[in-house]
């Protein structure tokens, strides 16, 4: 019984979707110890190094934080993300997918938040730039993870054959190879760090029908191999046991990220944060290895919060204001029901009204606020 009182009052949650950062969260996520069936690179895979003060520090990760201050939009959408009180299942859904290293396949209208979600995680846990890939009916698993400009490498080669001897340019392709191939966004998410990244997997019902399947060994293995690097790694004949390494390019703006033998396996499981506007199914397989979740459709008392969020707090004091938000409101929301109306909509239609637009209120308001169901 003591155990049982004692685990009810134990708060579990690391992330709030408070808009709040939370370092005491940070610092339990880099000591959360992943589920047995869940365990995937070694902890000296990560590349640390001794700082002044002789701890380990990750260099990458250092330069991640640097990063993540000049990525002021990114700074603004964690800021400002505002979920709505009712939303307790998708907060518990995220802190599920921490403990769990499960990636999450969020549903929703446009407009509910799907999106902001992950950059609110990102913030709140001061995990870093998130890393967002965008989906079309083209995109495939391999630019999500890595591309190879083999082009330029056989032009710079053919450069360099007319000024250097043959003996040398091998030498030269191997450790250059690396200057050709830069990792995508989900590659990039699965280096081998302490913390984990964010992966923002935007609308991934856009997707071609193979590309979920592609996903989950990703998913369950925790790992892949850029076939390039593999083959260079085997060619080291002075030592079979020693793994070569090259430096390649990341996601992240200016910072590279080192490779041994060929094959990036992630230490930290990313959080994963998979967008869906509901346009097709899913695999059963590819349902059970995620956590589902629907984002609500904000109610007016949290539509209030972000219009004060974007607008400041003083907004809604102004009675002209207050009056032209619960005039929208009623439109957006009638009877305080969705009709497939985006936030952004009314956050458009309140900032031009602010700039009295006379007679033209009304067409505005109807251009502004067409429902996204309706076919133009």
């Amino acid at each position: 019984m003591e155990n049982s009182d004692q685990h009810s009052n134990t708060n579990w949650r690391l992330f709030f979707g408070n808009g709040k950062k939370n370092e005491a969260a940070t610092q339990r996520l880099s000591e959360l110890k992943p589920p047995p069936w869940r365990k995937f690179g070694d902890h000296s895979d990560v590349p640390l190094k001794k700082n002044g003060t002789g701890q380990d520090i990750d260099p990458r990760w250092e330069d991640l934080q640097s990063l993540v201050k000049t990525k002021k939009r990114d700074i603004s959408k964690g800021e400002n993300f505002c979920i709505a009180s009712e939303a307790d299942s998708v907060i518990n859904a995220v802190n599920a997918a921490i403990y769990l290293r499960r990636p999450l396949l969020i549903t929703g209208n446009p407009g509910s938040g799907k999106t902001s979600l992950a950059y609110a995680i990102a913030y709140e846990l001061g995990l870093g730039p998130v890393l967002s890939w965008a989906i079309n009916a083209r995109s495939t698993l391999q630019d999500g993870l890595y591309r190879y400009d083999a082009i330029a490498r056989l032009q710079d080669t053919n450069f360099e054959k007319k000024n250097t001897q043959e003996g040398e340019i091998k030498q030269t392709e191997e450790q250059d190879i690396g200057e050709y191939i830069k990792l995508g966004s989900v590659g990039t998410a699965f280096l081998p760090s302490l913390l984990p990244r964010v992966l923002l997997i935007d609308e991934i019902d856009k997707s071609d029908i193979n590309l979920p399947n592609d996903l989950l060994n990703l998913f369950e293995e925790g790992e892949f191999e850029i076939p390039e690097l593999v083959r260079r790694s085997q060619d080291n004949k002075q030592d079979a046991n020693t793994k070569k390494s090259f430096t390649v390019y990341t996601e992240d703006k200016d910072i590279k990220a080192t490779i041994s033998g060929g094959r990036v396996c992630c230490h930290a499981f990313p959080i994963i944060v998979m967008t869906s506007n509901g346009e097709r199914d899913f695999p059963p397989a590819f349902k059970r290895r995620c956590l589902r979740v629907r984002m609500p459709d904000p109610n007016e008392d949290a539509l209030q919060k972000i219009v004060k969020t974007h607008f400041g707090n003083d907004f809604l004091n102004d009675a002209k204001n207050q009056a032209k938000f619960d005039n929208l409101i009623k439109i957006f929301q009638p009877n305080n029901k969705s009709i497939e109306r985006a936030t952004d909509q009314l956050l458009n239609a309140i900032y031009l009204l602010t700039y009295e637009v006379g007679t033209d209120e009304e067409l505005i308001i109807d251009v502004l606020l067409r429902r996204l169901n309706i076919a133009d």
